[in-house]
């Protein structure tokens, strides 16, 4: 906890060299999934999720935020796609962790009024990052006072992507 949490998002956008990728990892969901016995079916017979994991459709807020890729499209026209960036962080127990929150006020109490988001399902975000060597950290304790994102840099990043 002695460590402030860093932003990975920039080792995605400028391309980070790494000396070997990493080998494949296993997402800490499934080793919380392991850890408690089976749950019971639910109604319509599909299994429900194991005690202490949440549903896979489970809402949940996501450091993130929009970006554009300049592009031509079939006619040779300039165009603007857009896409979203989710936040990365680097965590001494996990290494690269998306961070997850349960409620937007968690959010804003860990990163702050000016921190994007997006609101995400926790099985596929939890699914892709896994296939990508990284994890999802639930309610995550964030030190305080180490937001990413100030007022300024909202205003800034508005006017960069007009």
């Amino acid at each position: 906890m002695g460590e402030p949490n860093r932003s990975r998002l920039l080792d995605y956008t400028q391309g980070a060299v790494a000396a070997e990728p990493p080998g494949p990892r296993r997402s800490s969901l499934l080793d919380y999934a392991e850890a408690e016995p089976a749950a019971r079916p639910t109604s319509d017979g599909r299994p429900g999720p194991r005690p202490g994991v949440p549903p896979y459709e489970t809402a949940v807020f996501v450091p993130a935020h929009p970006r554009y890729a300049d592009a031509v499209d079939e006619d040779g026209r300039p165009v603007r796609v857009p896409f979203v960036v989710y936040e990365l962080f680097e965590h001494p127990a996990r290494r690269t962790a998306a961070y997850a929150f349960t409620t937007v006020e968690k959010l804003v109490d860990a990163f702050g009024e000016a921190q994007p988001w997006v609101i995400t399902s926790i099985g596929p975000l939890a699914e892709a990052l896994g296939e990508r060597g990284a994890t999802v950290l639930l309610d995550p304790r964030v030190a305080p006072g180490r937001h990413n994102w100030r007022s300024a840099d909202l205003a800034a990043y508005a006017r960069e992507v007009r």
